[in-house]
């Protein structure tokens, strides 16, 4: 299996919202989360109006076939991610199609974007649940946990100096 990884396109807005989706993490033995789930506003803000300044993002392929994004999304006023820190921050969002889960794609993935983002700004953050194995993937990089929100963690991976938590 030959993977590429290419920057999102605008074609690729309609597999960004089935990333999203499936990044949605939904522990074992629960009900998924219907895809209505994509309306509701503080979901739907990580995709919506893709391509807005400081949208980034890649997704891999399986030859011509997308199979998983991760993409930056830098937030300002109002509007925020559930992994906001501060305007100077973006918040990381990854996702794969089950298939092409545990096979290190994820790593490739989220290595290719933090040496895009080293680029830019001084880190960047992410949200997740607590129980979601991804954690371990985020603490072997370097992200630390900064925050707790219900059951999901507000996660932090810096590398120069800023007004971080």
């Amino acid at each position: 299996m030959k993977i590429e990884l290419r920057a999102i396109i605008p074609s690729d807005e309609r597999f960004l919202w089935e990333m999203l989706f499936q990044a949605l993490y939904t522990p074992e033995g629960q009900a998924p989360f219907p895809r209505s789930i994509l309306d509701e506003p503080d979901i739907a803000c990580y995709v919506r109006g893709w391509g807005r300044p400081g949208d980034w993002g890649l997704v891999a392929c399986d030859g011509e076939v997308p199979i998983g994004a991760a993409w930056l999304r830098l937030w300002s006023g109002e509007e925020r991610g559930y992994g906001y820190v501060n305007s100077a921050i973006p918040e990381v969002s990854i996702a794969l199609l089950p298939g092409y889960r545990r096979q290190g794609l994820g790593s490739r993935m989220l290595e290719a974007v933090i040496a895009q983002a080293r680029k830019t700004y001084p880190g960047i953050s992410l949200s997740v649940v607590a129980t979601s194995p991804a954690c371990r993937l985020y603490e072997r990089f370097g992200f630390r946990t900064i925050g707790r929100e219900g059951e999901s963690l507000v996660m932090l991976l810096k590398w120069s100096a800023c007004e971080c938590n």
